[in-house]
């Protein structure tokens, strides 16, 4: 018998990372996930970029390009130095600036919102939920 308190959930934010190759277009590939849970303190990213998906898409994706812009997304989420200017911000700041509609390479989803007990579980059940291919999951 546990004599620890059981962790009660907390609202938890998250978007969904997605490379758009050619705007006109409309197709994306989701690469990521951005969460933020403010009562833990937690603002982070995973990004995983199936190039080979990417590339049937539009097979003259500049991947070079593309994975610059998405490893940004993590090192703003954990602030410091390589976040540049934007570390100065909140993680609250930062999630929003992240999260923040944009006619770009690289776009996010709405902002949903769930609840855990767990940040960082949350935040890998989104990415196999959301990312990953059944076969990269397994």
């Amino acid at each position: 018998m546990s004599t620890q308190p059981e962790a009660r959930p907390a609202i938890y934010d998250y978007a969904i990372v997605r490379v758009v190759p050619r705007a006109e277009r409309g197709e994306f590939l989701n690469a990521g996930v951005i969460l933020a849970c403010q009562d833990a303190s937690f603002l982070e990213a995973r990004v995983e970029l199936d190039e080979a998906r990417l590339l049937a898409l539009d097979p003259n994706a500049d991947l070079v390009t593309i994975t610059q812009h998405l490893a940004a997304i993590p090192a703003i989420c954990a602030g410091g130095k390589h976040a540049g200017p934007l570390a100065a911000l909140s993680r609250r700041e930062r999630f929003d600036w992240l999260t923040a509609p944009r006619s770009a390479l690289i776009q996010t989803s709405p902002v949903h919102t769930g609840r855990c007990t767990d940040p960082l579980a949350a935040l890998e059940a989104l990415m196999r939920k959301m990312v990953r291919t059944s076969a990269a999951a397994r």
